[in-house]
Formats: structure tokens, sequence, C-alpha cells
């Protein structure tokens, strides 16, 4: 993998981690999702009339991943109403990378070094590590977290067939964004609307700057997947976590354990692996 896709992977999970402490830190992890995705439609809706469309063969695979993808923010918003961020996070986004290598391999059969098989065994061995310790003390919210990760198994495998296909990676990725993003708010101006006027007066920048950061985290990852191996790509991603637990302590006040501080320094391992495979 060359130096700069790594680099902008990085990236792309600083700002994952940051739009989901967005999430996290508003007054109801519901109505932040609704505000992330509602912004993340509407930043969308002013950029694509200056972009050409998708190629047409892509556009099931679009539709595909807007379902699944609604399910994972609904998902989100159950989990994080339930449980601790520190459990949910590492659970849902350190199985999901296992998911997508083995069916990788099996379904698209794109073979991978066996040093980045070592690499993606090791991140995700640091990451399901984060949530051990957790774990142990509670498990509500927990099987939440393992269907969110077939969910994002899924639609990652989707999105990875789907971005090639396309040739107009930013445009694939905000049809996927301004469709996604409607449903939720319509439904909650319908259904809450007093609610979410009060959500939006409380925390309308996290849903701007939620947006923007979602946005670009899963555009830059969609780029990456037409440049590098698709599971190399998501278990990449998920190096999110690290950013996340950092922003955890520093915004949530949620402490890092020693097994959490080991996992992560085993993640970093399985970072540098995938980086030299």
């Amino acid at each position: 993998m060359s130096g700069s896709v790594f680099a902008l992977l990085m990236l792309a999970a600083a700002l994952h981690a940051s739009w989901n402490i967005m999430i996290k830190a508003a007054a109801s992890a519901w109505f932040g999702t609704v505000l992330v995705a509602g912004c993340a439609s509407l930043l969308a809706l002013c950029a694509l009339p200056w972009l050409p469309a998708p190629a047409e063969a892509s556009w099931p695979f679009i539709g595909t991943s807007v379902v699944l993808q609604l399910l994972y923010l609904w998902l989100i918003a159950r989990s994080y109403g339930q449980a601790d961020l520190g459990l949910v996070y590492p659970v849902m986004r350190g199985t999901a990378p296992l998911l997508v290598a083995l069916c990788n391999v099996v379904v698209l059969g794109e073979r991978l070094s066996g040093m980045a098989l070592a690499g993606i065994g090791v991140l995700c061995a640091g990451l399901l590590g984060m949530a051990a310790s957790v774990l142990k003390e509670r498990r509500k919210g927990l099987w939440l977290a393992l269907l969110n990760a077939l969910v994002i198994a899924g639609y990652t495998l989707v999105d990875g067939v789907g971005v090639r296909l396309s040739a107009a990676p930013l445009s694939y990725t905000l049809w996927i964004f301004l469709l996604c993003g409607l449903p939720l708010p319509l439904w909650a101006v319908l259904r809450q609307a007093a609610a979410l006027q009060r959500a939006w007066q409380q925390d309308w920048w996290r849903g701007l700057l939620g947006g923007l950061g979602t946005i670009s985290s899963y555009g830059i990852a969609l780029w990456s997947m037409t440049r590098a191996p698709l599971a190399v790509v998501a278990a990449l991603r998920e190096t999110s976590i690290l950013f996340g637990l950092l922003l955890a302590w520093l915004l949530l006040g949620e402490r890092a354990g020693r097994l959490r501080l080991l996992a992560a320094a085993v993640m970093v391992l399985g970072a540098c692996l995938l980086r030299l495979a």
C-alpha cells in the first residue's frame, strides 16, 4: 500500500471517530444520529449538481447500500443509547473487518498476501481486546453491536464493488449520503417535530460537523477501495478506535485501563503490518 493511501486512511479513521463522538455526546443519541444524517444529506445535495453521475451499473449497489446504511444508523442510535462507546464501537468495528476479509476472498476472489492477512488479524484482535475489559462488567448492547458488525460488513462489500463500477467515487459517495439522510429527518419531523427542534437548537453544530466528518471519512475509504484491496482498506479504517479512545477520554470522561492500552498497541502493530503489506 502506498504511503499516500495509508495516510488518507488514517485521516478517514480520525474523522470516523469524530462523528461517532458527536452522536455519543449529543443530548440524545437518536436525535444526534438524525442530525448527522440530515446534515450529511444536505451537504451532499449542495455538491451533487456540480459532479458527474455514477455509471448506470453502480446504481443497484447504491440502492442496496442505502438500505443497509439506514439499518446501520438505526442500530448505532440504539447501541449508543444502551451501552458505553468503549464497548459498542470496538465490537462492531472489530468484528466487521474479519467478515469482510472472509467474504472478500470467498465471494470476490480478491487475494491477499500473508502480511496483509496477518495485519488484518492482529488489528482486529486489538480491536476486540478493546471491548474485553468492558465486557467483563456489562454486556448490555452487545448483541446490537454484533448485529451491526454484520451490517457494516454487508455495506462495505456492496460499496467496494459498486464504487469500482461507478467511475465517479465522490458522486457515488454523495448519492448514498443524500438518500440515507432523507428518511430519518423526515420521520422525525412527522413523529417528533418538537423534540427534533429542541435537539437542533442544542446540537446543530454537532450535526453539521458530524455530517461533514462522515461524508469525508467514507468518501476517502471508498476512493481507497479503488486503489487497494477492499479487506485491507476496511481493516485500516477501523484504526478509528484509537482516535475514538482518545476522544472518549478527553471529551466524555471514559477511562482507558491497561487492557485497552495494550489492545491499542496491538492495533498499531496490525496497522504497521498492513502498511508494509
